[in-house]
């Protein structure tokens, strides 16, 4: 059995930062909107503080919690059964601009999206830990792999959200990846996936849009490209040290939603390089950590799982972050712990509380090509 480490000091204290700055900066981008719609500025304030604190308690028993117990098949099944009630559920519910995404529970806003992404890291940790050393017959791992998958990533179309979609794919290809399959059906995926996004792409007219606006925003500033240029403005003027806390211009009805998901340019306009380059520090220390803890885990399965919970993070905040600096069309995935929002934040944080535990468990003698070789390797 793997000797008992403490959790993660460092991976804690950079999620710690992320969820603290999405506090003051949800504040800082909201304020004025909130005063003007809803006659409170500190509405947002309030409410992120709330999933905030809520989701750090969390994180403090989830990291208690041994992660073996998660790849019991009652568990697995039944979350993912949850969640295809939930997605199914959605499609009936009231649309918010026009998608069907969210379930409303007493009250609260849901997106069970968010919480498909941690299901999804689950079944197919599990599942390549029994079956890893025939992941190259496509009946054995493959196709129960490719079978939930079209089935949640189909819902999520649905709804319809791409970026989502998208992101759960690529979080799986990663652990498909490394778990050694052979490089033909890592073409063979490639061939399918692209000409998909391209037709999803091709056949949405708001889609298309947005590519069109991603290679030319100036065509039409006012309209399509309005939201991209308007970003790269606040992140062009911050500067080295910005212009200070509460200071940010864009945010002020130029930049729509500056609290979701374009925070980051709010940050850059308010904080500077200083502050943008901190915040994406923070995030590197969360991938350089997850990976740390997946080379070392004690078993394939705690390997895996923190593989995609890394991943889950780090290809969210890439795209996010790609998307503010005009290096992305425009998509709608938010910043992990820091955009605004209660599904998003609590579901990051329940996959750090299982990393960290992870993490726990993670012995300094074992390294990855031991924990991920076939067992008659």
């Amino acid at each position: 059995m793997a000797r008992k480490l403490k959790s993660d000091k460092l991976l804690f204290t950079a999620t710690l930062l992320l969820v603290c700055t999405s506090v003051v900066m949800v504040y800082s981008a909201s304020a004025v909107m909130a005063a003007q719609d809803w006659n409170n500025p500190y509405l947002f304030l309030f409410k992120q503080a709330t999933w905030a604190l809520l989701g750090l308690l969390i994180v403090q028993l989830i990291m208690r919690i041994d992660y073996h117990n998660y790849r019991q098949p009652v568990v697995i099944y039944t979350a993912l059964a949850i969640v295809c009630i939930a997605l199914i559920a959605v499609l009936f519910g009231r649309p918010v601009k026009g998608a069907n995404r969210w379930l409303h529970i007493l009250g609260l806003g849901v997106q069970p999206s968010e919480l498909a992404k941690l299901c999804v890291v689950v079944f197919v940790a599990a599942l390549l830990e029994r079956r890893m050393e025939r992941i190259d017959e496509p009946a054995h791992a493959l196709v129960p792999i490719g079978g939930v998958l079209g089935v949640i990533v189909g819902l999520i179309l649905v709804q319809p959200d791409l970026g989502t979609a998208v992101s759960i794919v690529t979080i799986v290809a990663v652990m498909i990846f490394a778990a050694g399959i052979n490089y033909r059906y890592v073409t063979g995926l490639a061939l399918v996936a692209l000409p998909t996004l391209g037709v999803l792409i091709w056949t949405s007219e708001y889609r298309w849009k947005r590519v069109a606006a991603f290679m030319d925003p100036w065509k039409d500033p006012l309209g399509d490209g309005f939201q991209m240029i308007q970003s790269m403005i606040a992140v062009s003027t911050g500067g080295i040290f910005g212009r200070g806390l509460m200071a940010g211009v864009q945010k002020l009805f130029y930049l729509p939603e500056p609290h979701n998901d374009f925070i980051y340019a709010v940050i850059s306009e308010e904080l500077g390089l200083v502050g943008a380059t901190v915040l994406l520090a923070c995030f590197c220390v969360i991938t350089w950590r997850g990976l740390r803890t997946a080379m070392r885990a004690p078993d394939r399965f705690g390997a895996f799982l923190a593989l995609g919970l890394t991943t889950m993070v780090a290809f969210q905040a890439f795209f996010n972050v790609s998307v503010v600096l005009g290096l992305l069309p425009t998509k709608g995935i938010p910043l992990p712990f820091v955009s605004y929002g209660g599904s998003s934040l609590l579901i990051n944080l329940v996959g750090m509380g299982i990393l960290l535990n992870v993490s726990q468990h993670a012995s300094a003698s074992r390294v990855v090509t031991v924990a991920l070789q076939p067992a008659d390797a």
